[in-house]
């Protein structure tokens, strides 16, 4: 392929997905990573895309929702990668919310499996996953239908959520930054998500490679109420992408990273407890901050992805 159809071809992506990683493009084009950060970089002089952080998305600072089908393509492996570690998260009888989102319908098709669960969701495919589960309870929102995401938004939803108290919120956005944390292109799915997350002990975010770094036009939940960030392995072998990781762990989000090839499987039905630590003292008030936010460093001379390494426990 020349370098003018690679080109092409790569802002054709970015146009209809609105951010993709240099590993997928890469792919895609069927050349080197190196080859097509080359590409990149020249498109960007000519002011047809950004570079950001591994990867590409459309010019002036905001990455775009792309549509589903573009979604269910982007970062596949990853996102089921996501998805087998959260429900790791996830024990029998909990009630919890899930958002809207292509990783949290994987999530959903592993929660299948444990029993006693109640889902409160906004999400017509997180409900569809769960629709033929045994002893799992799915309670879904009013509101209005929007089809691009197939996700119920609006005062009906916002309203059906008031008053609700669960153990944990599962949510997934457009992109995730230190600095304003989880982000979307839509203001109603954004004002929808921020109601899940007050109903919510402990918010668990999950999102891909391509996700970290990218911005978008209405921020979901502040850094600082984020609890937990599950991504994959990719994220923090790259410094781009591990020094906002260990941004995000000095603003006292435990960071989980999911090993790609590897599933983790529910707890059996007799196990009872958490499974891993249980997260920062002082969640007793749904969408309260965290507290003891922006701790020292402790791993300050070390390289990005090596300080990210000794944080991930």
């Amino acid at each position: 392929m020349f370098a003018a159809e690679r080109r092409q071809l790569i802002l054709e992506m970015v146009r209809a997905n609105g951010a993709v990683s240099l590993r997928e493009l890469a792919r895609v084009v069927q050349t080197s990573e190196v080859t097509v950060r080359r590409d990149v970089r020249a498109l960007e002089a000519e002011g047809l895309l950004d570079r950001r952080h591994g990867g590409a998305v459309l010019p002036g600072g905001f990455s775009r929702e792309p549509g589903y089908p573009q979604k269910t393509h982007l970062a596949a492996v990853e996102k089921s990668a996501i998805a087998d570690l959260a429900a790791s998260l996830v024990e029998e009888g909990d009630a919890i919310v899930v958002g809207a989102g292509t990783t949290t319908q994987e999530l959903a098709r592993r929660l299948a499996r444990v029993p006693g669960l109640t889902v409160v969701t906004n999400s017509l495919l997180v409900a569809q996953a769960l629709a033929h589960a045994n002893r799992v309870e799915v309670v879904m929102t009013g509101g209005t239908l929007r089809g691009s995401n197939y996700a119920l938004v609006g005062s009906g939803a916002e309203q059906s959520l008031a008053g609700l108290r669960v153990t944990k919120a599962f949510l997934s956005g457009s992109g995730l930054t230190a600095e304003r944390g989880l982000s979307t292109a839509n203001m109603l799915s954004a004002s929808v998500d921020r109601a899940l997350v007050q109903a919510a002990n402990e918010v668990i975010v999950l999102a891909d490679h391509t996700k970290l770094g990218a911005d978008s036009m209405f921020q979901t939940v502040a850094t600082e109420a984020i609890t937990r960030l599950v991504t994959d392995e990719h994220a923090a072998a790259e410094d781009p992408t591990a020094r906002e990781l260990d941004a995000l762990a000095d603003c006292g989000v435990r960071i989980e990273v999911a090993r790609l090839g590897l599933s983790v499987e529910p707890a059996p039905a007799h196990q009872s407890g958490p499974r891993r630590p249980a997260p920062p003292p002082g969640l007793a008030a749904p969408g309260s901050p965290l507290p003891g936010q922006r701790r020292p460093a402790p791993h300050a001379g070390l390289p990005p992805a090596a300080r990210l390494a000794e944080r991930i426990r």
